[in-house]
């Protein structure tokens, strides 16, 4: 058996992760959580979903919307074999980063106002900490947006059970971008949520940084169009652009959040090594 540090720390860093996910999952205050998430996607997966969908279907809807805005500007989305997940990618794309600014909002902060990291570290080290929690808040959300994903491919089989192979396809692809989208929210929070007292601290931090990061980027682009990349600074940036995208060829934007997480880890990790427990 490798004991070395390092196998440990990952070791420690997994066992962290795992914990988070069985808490939220076992404890009276998650299970509600999830009964009031599994709720609000069924809702909008038996309204907006499946109505839009039906929409879609209708060459007239088509031929009205490439109307209004363009023949190409939502070509791509038209072209999904299966129309239910055209439009739960479209709602997943905005609702799943507003889900993981609250989801995430106590990675740390409640632990810290209670002293508990004094005891921790204690036994496992800072980055096993820090790197644990953001493990296993991914973790989470990957379940619940599976969850979300596995509902929505048993609604299209309802419709048509020979559309199994392209709903599974489809649900993939989402899977992995979806994901990927939500590593900067959640590596955000995560900061957010050392620094904060309180997960609606956190919270009201985060909508604070989102709203005035984006007020000045766009007052900075108006006036200084060359410092234009900024606008890829703010986590999410890539979503507008990402609509009119599908399976796969979704990924050409994978860098940006992925770039965005790496830069967060690394600011967040420094600012814990040097904060006062």
């Amino acid at each position: 058996m490798d004991s070395s540090p390092r196998s440990s720390s990952l070791r420690q860093t997994w066992l962290i992760a795992s914990y988070e996910l069985s808490k939220r999952f076992t404890n009276t205050k998650g299970i509600a959580a999830l009964i009031a998430f599994s709720l609000l996607w069924a809702i909008i997966l038996l309204y907006p979903v499946q109505s839009a969908s039906v929409y879609m279907l209708e060459p007239g809807f088509k031929e009205l919307v490439q109307g209004i805005y363009g023949p190409d500007a939502l070509s791509q989305l038209f072209s999904w074999k299966v129309a239910e997940f055209a439009v739960f990618w479209c709602i997943a794309l905005y609702v799943f980063p507003m889900f993981s600014i609250f989801i995430t909002a106590d990675q740390f902060s409640s632990d810290k106002h209670r002293g508990s990291f004094r005891f921790l570290t204690l036994r496992v080290s800072r980055d096993s900490i820090f790197f644990g929690r953001f493990l296993g808040q991914m973790l989470i959300q990957s379940c619940l947006l599976l969850l979300t994903i596995i509902a929505t491919i048993l609604m299209v089989l309802s419709r048509d059970a020979s559309l199994f192979a392209d709903a599974l396809l489809s649900g993939f692809s989402v899977f992995i971008n979806v994901f990927i989208a939500l590593l900067p929210y959640t590596a955000v929070m995560a900061v957010l949520s050392w620094y904060a007292n309180s997960a609606r601290q956190a919270s009201i931090y985060a909508v604070i940084l989102w709203a005035v990061s984006g007020i000045l980027i766009m007052l900075i682009n108006s006036q200084i169009p060359a410092m234009s990349f900024l606008s890829w600074v703010l986590p999410g940036s890539q979503l507008s652009l990402m609509i009119n995208t599908q399976g796969l060829g979704s990924l050409i934007y994978a860098p940006i959040p992925l770039i965005q997480t790496l830069a967060v880890l690394i600011a967040g990790r420094i600012y814990m090594q040097r904060s006062a427990l």
